[in-house]
């Protein structure tokens, strides 16, 4: 139960933060796209995959990452450090955007890649989408495992 509880805690809240993204992207006619984001990275990268192998590459890094956060929730609520409340589920996602916004930063500079975004806006929605993240892994952990 507690692994199907985190994958589709994972699907729930990466799903839903990147919708926010795209719906944001959509809405300011900015590119704040992170599967799209990393398939350019990939690029930059030198990885050497190309078309629907790099998106799905992409795709997957941004679901892994999802992953990773999640666990991550789910241990420190398991060991304690934290109890499962909106609360938590909101400073957990200010906490993982914070380190988003950081990590997105480090790959640009170590790619040496500088797309053509607002950055400013691109962190700042980055920022909101955690929350959105947070607070859905919340509701998957609070309906599933208590």
């Amino acid at each position: 139960m507690i692994l199907l509880t985190i994958l589709l805690a994972t699907f729930a809240a990466t799903s839903l933060m990147t919708a926010f993204s795209y719906l944001i992207s959509a809405a300011f006619r900015k590119l704040y796209k992170e599967p799209l984001l990393l398939q350019y990275l990939l690029t930059r990268f030198h990885f050497g995959l190309t078309g629907i192998w790099k998106m799905i590459v992409g795709w997957a890094i941004h679901y892994m990452i999802g992953l990773t956060f999640v666990v991550a929730y789910y241990i420190l609520w398991r060991y304690n450090l934290i109890d499962i409340t909106w609360l938590s589920g909101l400073a957990f996602g200010s906490v993982i955007g914070i380190i988003g916004i950081g990590g997105w930063a480090t790959m640009f500079i170590l790619s040496d890649y500088k797309p053509r975004i607002d950055f400013k806006g691109y962190y700042l929605q980055l920022f909101f989408a955690h929350l959105i993240f947070g607070m859905t892994t919340y509701a998957v952990y609070k309906l599933l495992l208590l």
